[in-house]
């Protein structure tokens, strides 16, 4: 039966290749989409992945829902008093109070504006950062910080170009720090670049901005425990020192799992749209399969004269329609392999992955839809009556 259906797909060549050239250009665009897709999942967990995993950011604020509407009610800031108190609890390896804000930076005659962060001195161990020249900045006390500056590698570059700065004098907005180091590079995260970034001492970017509390506060936790316990400890600290929960944690797990719920279905999404091709092409199938009927009347009427029975010649025909769907989609494929592994070659770091679980959907898809496709005309086939089939000669 098998050798019937490969003699009768390939008994008309042209009109096959066309059919199966259909297929793999639809499975060819759904697998090139999901690669697509799947590629930029996998860039932007990386991305987010970049500072660490056992992570915890707590911001001041906490969202309450009053009726319809979400309302953001902030009883107080965050403080360098309470990131000293989570300092202290069990499993803790590092807590940096974080200050955002821009600032203008002037050293001899060159100035230019920078994003400024006030941050403790272990900012570095917890984000990752590598110091390239130079240290980072020293556990000073936070009441008497010293006037201390860290250069990112960016800031570096246009303000001394390639003269030594470590001990060089710095103006940051109109206050006179000293340079004792120098970040290495980190290039850019979601277009923030984190070469382009001074580091001062958390206290004196409150000073300098002339806040009261700090924007967030960085926890990272040990391997002995859990993301849940750390964010319970966590939650029992500040509400007993604020009084009330006032605040949001965030921990780096929940949000990478967001994350990855959010890009799965932008990849199942991207991946129906280039469905739309393969439906095409199932079409294409269904009209071959019906051409194919009418021009082999005769032929269906011969073998059903010599005794194919109905379920036989229903499986015949349905088999042609498999086979064409199947070859197509495995040429497809290979042409998606060929395309990213090419393109992977010529632009270092593009960001497309071929999954062999979407591989395998795909091809599994397209012989479904040739499955689909070819039923009608199978069955139309099976139900001939043979002698009404043979006068049709």
């Amino acid at each position: 039966m098998l050798q019937w259906v490969g003699r009768a797909v390939l008994a008309q060549r042209g009109r096959s290749a066309l059919t199966a050239l259909g297929i793999a250009i639809g499975i060819a665009a759904v697998a090139a989409l999901t690669a697509i897709g799947e590629g930029l999942r996998l860039y932007l967990l990386d991305e987010f992945s970049m500072f660490g995993t056992r992570l915890i950011s707590v911001t001041a604020g906490k969202t309450s829902t009053e009726g319809l509407a979400g309302v953001l009610k902030s009883v107080r800031p965050l403080t360098l008093h309470d990131a000293e108190q989570l300092r202290r609890l069990p499993y803790i390896e590092a807590v940096t109070p974080v200050v955002h804000g821009n600032a203008r930076l002037e050293a001899g005659e060159r100035q230019r504006s920078s994003e400024l962060l006030g941050v403790g001195s272990s900012a570095a161990s917890a984000w990752k950062l590598e110091v390239a020249l130079g240290r980072f900045l020293p556990a000073d006390s936070e009441v008497a910080a010293r006037p201390y500056v860290v250069l990112g590698h960016k800031v570096r570059q246009e303000l001394f170009g390639e003269r030594n700065p470590l001990g060089q004098s710095l103006r940051v907005g109109g206050t006179r720090v000293v340079v004792i180091g120098v970040m290495a590079s980190k290039g850019q995260m979601l277009g923030f670049d984190l070469d382009d970034v001074v580091y001062i001492p958390v206290a004196r970017a409150l000073q300098l901005m002339n806040l009261e509390g700090v924007s967030e506060i960085n926890i990272v936790f040990s391997a002995d425990t859990t993301s849940k316990d750390t964010e319970r400890r966590v939650r029992q600290r500040l509400t007993r020192l604020h009084g009330e929960e006032d605040f949001t944690l965030l921990t780096q797990e929940e949000m990478l799992a967001s994350l990855d719920r959010i890009l799965r279905i932008i990849t199942f999404g991207i991946a129906a749209l280039g469905g739309v091709s393969l439906l095409v092409g199932g079409v294409g199938v269904a009209t071959i399969m019906t051409t194919a009927l009418r021009e082999r009347m005769a032929e269906i009427g011969l073998m059903r004269a010599l005794g194919t029975t109905q379920p036989q010649l229903l499986v015949l025909f349905l088999g042609e329609a498999v086979l064409l769907a199947a070859s197509g989609g495995l040429i497809g494929l290979l042409l998606v392999v060929v395309l990213v592994g090419g393109g992977k070659l010529l632009v270092s770091g593009l960001p497309l992955a071929l999954q062999p679980f979407y591989l395998g959907v795909a091809w599994l898809l397209s012989t479904l839809v040739g499955l689909l496709a070819g039923i009608m005309p199978a069955w139309r086939a099976s139900q001939l009556n043979p002698i009404e089939a043979l006068r049709s000669e």
